[in-house]
């Protein structure tokens, strides 16, 4: 449960709910935007120079169809809301829960009551540049992002987490919303070094993405695999993970295939030479232990395919990140 000196802080009347109390039968659509589409302007929702703030969600009014043109991240503080995405996919966002809304993705969100407490987080996209690289790894979160600051159709419209019982997700989300509400020096560091480790959080959970939503099949789906790549990537095979979903191989090589761009066979190499590469660069193990640790049995191959991704041999790779060690 989030902070209750932060909860009161939030469950205060806003002046636009004042107004909505009163017998005002809309929102105030000028507060949003200026466009007839209604996409909501981040101009209007940040204040000159501020890549990031909160707000927290109006209640007590039927929120119709949007868009954004920033990222924005809904984090269920207490109560429920319930949100329909592209038309079509109802989602009720609880206690605890995490939604991130791709800008291109509708969305309408049916009235809230006055302990169903939201907020959003208002976020441009630049405000990634610190966080994307802590992210090491190609994985779903680092798509969904890169998919967002490029402002184009993702195949991950949103990503739902189930994420209550996380504690650390719900300490750094607790963090950011006071760092947001409470001006302190060196906030933009702290900020984006907290949704860094955050995103580093989420990437260990997953298995809590969306797993509520049959309309979400498919993308379900595709994380188990993500899952199952990032633990077992020395033996991984299509056949092995198809059994275990009961998805015939051909049916998940296809679904694999439309919502990551990748094959299986890409994504699990994918997987093994980023983990070479860690490897490389953070012990003294021998080219051929690596070579083995990641699943590989033939080194010719090996030593080819790491070269066409790195442009360089395994040894230049550990003698350029020693170098960028020792030199920072």
């Amino acid at each position: 449960m989030i902070n209750e000196d932060l909860l009161l802080h939030l469950k205060e009347i806003s002046e636009e709910e004042k107004l909505l109390l009163a017998g005002e039968k809309s929102v105030q659509k000028s507060l949003y935007t200026n466009d007839a589409d209604f996409v909501i302007d981040s101009r209007k929702m940040l204040a000159l120079g501020k890549l990031i703030d909160i707000r927290p969600h109006t209640r007590f009014v039927h929120f119709p169809v949007h868009k954004h043109n920033y990222i924005e991240m809904i984090y269920m503080c207490c109560g429920s809301t319930s949100h329909l995405i592209n038309g079509a996919t109802r989602l009720h966002l609880n206690t605890g829960e995490l939604l991130l809304l791709n800008p291109s993705t509708t969305h309408e969100i049916l009235p809230a009551g006055i302990d169903d407490i939201a907020v959003n987080f208002i976020i441009l996209p630049e405000f990634f540049d610190r966080v994307l690289p802590m992210m090491e790894e190609e994985n779903v979160l680092q798509d969904f992002l890169i998919g967002t600051l490029k402002q184009e159709k993702s195949v991950t419209d949103y990503l739902h987490f189930a994420s209550i019982d996380i504690l650390p997700i719900q300490n750094l989300i607790e963090n950011l919303i006071w760092s947001l509400l409470n001006s302190q020096p060196n906030r933009r560091n702290i900020n984006q070094t907290t949704m860094g480790l955050l995103f580093l959080h989420l990437l260990n959970h997953t298995d809590q993405i969306n797993r509520q939503d049959p309309a979400q099949y498919e993308q379900n789906l595709v994380f188990t695999v993500l899952k199952y790549i990032e633990n077992h990537y020395r033996m991984a095979e299509l056949a092995e993970i198809s059994q275990r979903l009961h998805v015939p191989a051909y049916a998940l090589s296809k679904i694999i295939k439309k919502h990551s761009g990748h094959t299986f066979k890409q994504l699990l190499q994918m997987k093994r030479l980023n983990q070479a590469a860690f490897l490389l660069s953070t012990t003294a193990l021998s080219v051929e232990d690596i070579i083995a640790l990641t699943g590989y049995d033939n080194t010719s191959y090996f030593h080819r395919i790491f070269r066409e991704h790195y442009h360089m041999t395994p040894r230049s790779y550990r003698l350029a990140q020693n170098e960028v060690l020792q030199n920072p």
